[in-house]
């Protein structure tokens, strides 16, 4: 039985899929001892990094670089795990897919290779999981505001 919260909550997140890499770093994170109280699941990892990269300026192309000399490297049919994200920060990866730099006559990346390059940035920068488990804090505290400030305007 879906509850009125569950449905609610349901188009708030969007799957997408992350490289074993990176997915296996991520998982060690949510498995970690600073993972506590609450304990941050995938949707709320993955959301921080993609926060974290783009609190920098130079977003875009920090992730497409990495896209244009790493990921590119990597076999294209390597192995990825499904994971899902929150709604906010699929919006800013939504806005580089769609940017001149992912047109022709540039290759063409998605979602997937985004998503990864943010966590994979978000590693390679050497962010603590104690950045990335602030990131996750803040950015459920904004949801929740947002939340409650539909709730109070309908």
């Amino acid at each position: 039985m879906t509850t009125r919260f569950d449905a609610e909550h349901t188009d708030e997140t969007i799957e997408t899929r992350l490289w074993l890499e990176e997915h296996d770093w991520l998982y060690a994170l949510l498995k970690s001892e600073q993972n506590i109280s609450p304990t941050f699941r995938f949707p709320d990892l993955i959301s921080a990094c993609v926060s974290l990269v783009f609190a920098n300026d130079d977003a875009s192309e920090r992730i497409f670089e990495f896209l244009g000399t790493e990921l590119v490297l990597r076999p294209p049919h390597g192995p990825r795990r499904r994971e899902s994200m929150w709604m906010p920060q699929y919006e800013l990866l939504l806005a580089v897919q769609r940017s001149p730099a992912n047109r022709h006559p540039n290759p063409k990346f998605q979602l997937d290779q985004l998503t990864t390059a943010c966590v994979a940035l978000s590693r390679q920068a050497g962010l603590s999981g104690e950045n990335i488990l602030q990131q996750a804090r803040v950015n459920m505290a904004s949801r929740a505001a947002k939340r409650r400030e539909s709730h109070l305007t309908s």
